[in-house]
């Protein structure tokens, strides 16, 4: 096998983390053994800052990670050994901001939805309790989910109508994309920029890199057909990403157990 360092990078809901229960016990055998072999696990995510912070707890990691769709890359201080251009100091994190403001995006979308006219509802028109109603998360898990900086997530009213709301979406100079569990808006940032800026930080710092991906949804297929290896958890979705990632392997078990199988299976190959 090549002797270039091993990098990891991973979506969470439906990949990671079961899509009902948010759970990683089935892939705790994979995440101890991607630890043992010091092998960096990036989380690429549409969740927020506030968000994956008791996530990376949780799972024990200190590497960075890509919040909002591509929207932001954050870097834990001093990770790197050497300054990082265009990164702002935000907490304990060097946040390379890649997507639009968020207030920028919400006004876009009110536009959109006025010039389409066609309803939506987006996380800034929600409280804390209607967000955990519609993903399952606690109160307080939403409230993170509700401190947004790049990416507004959304639900179209009329689902039938929702290519006119994108349209609209496009000639307000913003983009589009669709997850697990809402469509979402942004600027022009996407995973596969956030991964491309990434990876080229731990090139510079290590060298000869491999990458891998593992995702489950449309909104990963950007991400997934830039590193070298794409691995596509099995989900209900997983056709729609298939044909978007010709060449992905596809897992047998969905959620955290078929991202461990996948996972040991890598780690398998390196021997």
């Amino acid at each position: 096998m090549s002797d270039a360092a091993l990098i990891v990078l991973s979506d969470l809901d439906g990949t990671l983390l079961d899509h009902t229960t948010y759970a990683f016990d089935a892939a705790r055998a994979a995440l101890d053994r991607l630890r043992d072999a010091r092998v960096p696990l990036v989380l690429c995510t549409s969740k927020t800052r506030a968000e994956v912070e008791p996530i990376r707890a949780a799972l024990r990691n200190a590497h960075p990670f890509i919040v909002e769709n591509g929207g932001g890359v954050c870097v834990p201080v001093g990770y790197f050994l050497f300054e990082i251009e265009g990164a702002e100091r935000r907490g304990d994190y060097d946040v390379i901001p890649l997507g639009d403001p968020y207030a920028d995006l919400t006004r876009a979308l009110a536009g959109a939805s006025e010039a389409s006219g066609v309803d939506v509802r987006g996380f800034a028109d929600m409280g804390d309790d209607e967000v955990a109603a519609e993903t399952g998360l606690t109160l307080s898990e939403a409230r993170l989910a509700r401190q947004r900086e790049f990416d507004e997530p959304f639900v179209v009213m009329a689902p039938e109508r929702a290519p006119e709301l994108f349209a609209a979406i496009e000639r307000e100079g913003k983009r589009w994309t669709t997850g697990g569990r809402f469509h979402h808006i942004i600027g022009a940032n996407d995973k596969a920029a956030a991964v491309r800026m990434l990876v080229g930080l731990y090139r510079r710092q290590l060298g000869d890199v491999r990458t891998v991906g593992l995702g489950d949804a449309p909104n990963d297929a950007d991400f997934l057909r830039e590193v070298d290896v794409s691995i596509l958890i099995a989900s209900p979705r997983v056709d729609r990403l298939r044909a978007l990632v010709p060449g992905g392997r596809v897992t047998t078990l969905e959620g955290p157990a078929g991202w461990n199988a996948a996972v040991l299976a890598l780690l398998d190959e390196r021997r």
